[in-house]
């Protein structure tokens, strides 16, 4: 069992640490090249219906020189490394690039896309609750299926869509089943390793990593689950990265037993729905569907009740915030979810991130603490 698990974590962190492999793989499998989808929300099934990759750009971990020229120092990290790894080129392979538009920033990187890939430009409404804030996105997402049709070459049908949309919702019902089997199992599946099985799904075919994490989670549950002597936390925010950092949780004892995080568990929160209504208008639902998100407009503040949900249900004994540095949204957010946690006695901790950091000795030193108090 042990050596199947470590064989399968393995093949995760390969294709999370190599995404150019993976697109060069699909290509020669397929025939069929990749489109880019910035984040945070799009809808890939669109992308997934015609044959190409849909490939999260999700920013890297590296010195940032050429973005600076294009974008303010204040401008969030993800966003930062992106417009880097553009302008060095390593987004021109791309058949396009797709963009969500949630907030100023990525309005922004649409407008001053550096690379050769064309752009493709949505709006999600924020008026959410709206039924014509439904028909408005499924009208912005028949613009976008046409742009995607002549940019492919490909007629995205309506049976084409609705098995695109069968085959991520299997995956997102997989991907939430694993997050509860990564918390019974902290001993086998590292903070490192569970991040490796969320990034993964960014860039292989939905169906493939479908049916790795149902053999890793056969794999996993083959030996009883032991007892935890560490601590446990729930994470929220944008990202959790790079590794150096998810590896201070792993030396501390802290197993992360559910997450919050927009480039993981916020991708896999909601299905799209089922029914008669045409494939376009579902996808549209998802939009009004999502909770708990910084970037969706919520007048109830759900999101820090959705957290303290998740303490309760695993068991965590703290949250922990990854701070986006300068993500305008999750810095709104932040004051009124502390709040909530601190009326109901939930100890919790904010860390900074930055892609581009290479030290995490001060962030060391926060989480040990936490530790020591807990």
């Amino acid at each position: 069992m042990e050596e199947n698990v470590k064989a399968l974590l393995e093949q995760f962190k390969a294709i999370a640490g190599d995404p150019k492999k993976a697109v060069a793989d699909h290509l020669a499998e397929t025939g069929k090249g990749a489109i880019g989808m910035m984040p945070i929300y799009a809808p890939e099934e669109l992308v997934h219906a015609t044959g190409f990759l849909p490939v999260g750009l999700w920013g890297g971990s590296r010195p940032v020189t050429k973005a600076r020229a294009y974008l303010p120092p204040f401008a969030c990290s993800v966003m930062q490394q992106v417009m880097e790894l553009e302008c060095e080129g390593a987004y021109d392979d791309l058949a396009a690039v797709v963009f969500s538009v949630p907030c100023d920033t990525l309005k922004c990187m649409s407008q001053k896309w550096k690379g050769t890939s064309p752009v493709l430009v949505f709006t999600h409404p924020q008026n959410r609750g709206l039924e014509a804030a439904n028909r408005f996105l499924e009208r912005e997402y028949a613009i976008l299926k046409e742009k995607l049709e002549n940019v492919t070459g490909v007629k995205i049908t309506n049976a084409a869509l609705e098995h695109s949309i069968q085959v991520y919702n299997e995956n997102r019902a997989v991907m939430r089943e694993f997050s509860v089997l990564a918390a019974q199992y902290p001993q086998v599946i590292s903070a490192v390793d569970r991040h490796a099985v969320f990034k993964s799904r960014l860039f292989i075919e939905k169906s493939r990593h479908t049916a790795l994490v149902k053999q890793l989670m056969e794999a996993v549950r083959a030996a009883e689950p032991q007892p935890w002597t560490g601590k446990k936390v729930v994470v929220t925010g944008i990202l959790l990265e790079p590794n150096g950092l998810l590896e201070l949780f792993d030396q501390l004892g802290l197993a992360i037993v559910a997450d919050d995080l927009a480039q993981e568990s916020r991708q896999i929160r909601v299905d799209v729905p089922e029914g008669d209504e045409a494939p376009l208008y579902r996808l549209a639902r998802v939009w009004q569907k999502m909770y708990g998100c910084s970037v969706a407009t919520d007048i109830q503040k759900q999101r820090g009740p959705m957290l303290l949900d998740m303490v309760r249900k695993t068991g965590a004994d703290a949250i922990v915030v990854a701070m986006m540095k300068f993500c305008d949204p999750e810095e709104w957010d932040y004051p009124i979810y502390y709040k909530q946690f601190e009326a109901q006695g939930v100890r919790n901790l904010m860390i900074e991130v930055d892609q581009e950091s290479t030290s995490f000795e001060q962030i060391h030193t926060r989480l040990q603490s936490l530790v020591e108090t807990l």
